[in-house]
């Protein structure tokens, strides 16, 4: 049992079964909250709106970060992004950091030769931009950002088209994949294809039960990390 009474069984974590890992990026392996809110602030600030803390309650939590932007700004949803990328870009350098023992995470990985894409609905340009501030791109085989499927979290268009976009040789089977995240929608997409889903930190919804086989839960990277250890 972790803290915070998640579940986790430890039975269910037998690394030797999965052929790849995919990691979610934002508030996952990188603690992005920050600069988003200090940028879109800004935004919501020029077009008269009230600040992110109010406002988010308007949006639709199946869609992502960016596909919000026509429900919050309406007309002016092109135009807000813009805005918010220039600004976001200026002061993420400032304001972004690397989520303690992701970086452990990833070597253990690393070490045992299994391949580590990194899938997020992230505008590219974006991701490029800040990734280099705190790993090593190469660390990653291959990197999926938002746009690029079909579909992006949490509808399995995003991770199907990782897997088969990733693999060297023929497409990955997602019951060999483990997906590491923080969100509901990282689990939804994970599970909607039969991959394993790993949820990291407490941002839980009620909706994941932790009787479902296929999520397993940790309040932190440090508690995923020894349990990998001991897998």
């Amino acid at each position: 049992m972790a803290k915070g009474g998640y579940v986790v069984d430890m039975q269910n974590l037998d690394i030797k079964h999965f052929k790849a890992v995919v990691f979610d990026w934002d508030n996952t392996l990188a603690q992005s909250t920050p600069p988003l809110t200090y940028a879109v602030n800004r935004v919501l600030k020029t077009y008269h709106l009230p600040c992110w803390n109010v406002i988010k309650q308007k949006r639709d939590t199946n869609l992502s970060f960016r596909d919000n932007f026509p429900i919050l700004f309406g007309k002016d949803a092109n135009a807000a992004y813009s805005q918010y990328k220039h600004i976001y870009l200026q002061a993420v350098g400032k304001m972004i950091s690397r989520t303690p023992y992701a970086s452990e995470v990833l070597h253990f990985f690393k070490k045992r030769y299994i391949p580590i894409f990194l899938m997020t609905s992230k505008d590219r340009e974006l991701l490029e931009f800040e990734l280099p501030m705190l790993f090593e791109p190469e660390y990653f085989d291959c990197i999926v950002c938002g746009h690029e499927a079909e579909k992006d979290k949490p509808h399995g268009d995003h991770l199907m088209y990782t897997l088969n976009h990733c693999a060297s040789n023929k497409p990955l089977c997602p019951k060999d994949v483990l997906v590491v995240g923080d969100s509901p929608q990282d689990s939804a997409c994970a599970v909607s294809c039969g991959a394993t889903a790993v949820i990291i930190g407490r941002d839980v919804t009620s909706e994941q039960s932790s009787n479902d086989a296929n999520i397993m839960y940790f309040d932190s990277f440090v508690d995923f990390y020894q349990s990998l250890l001991l897998s």
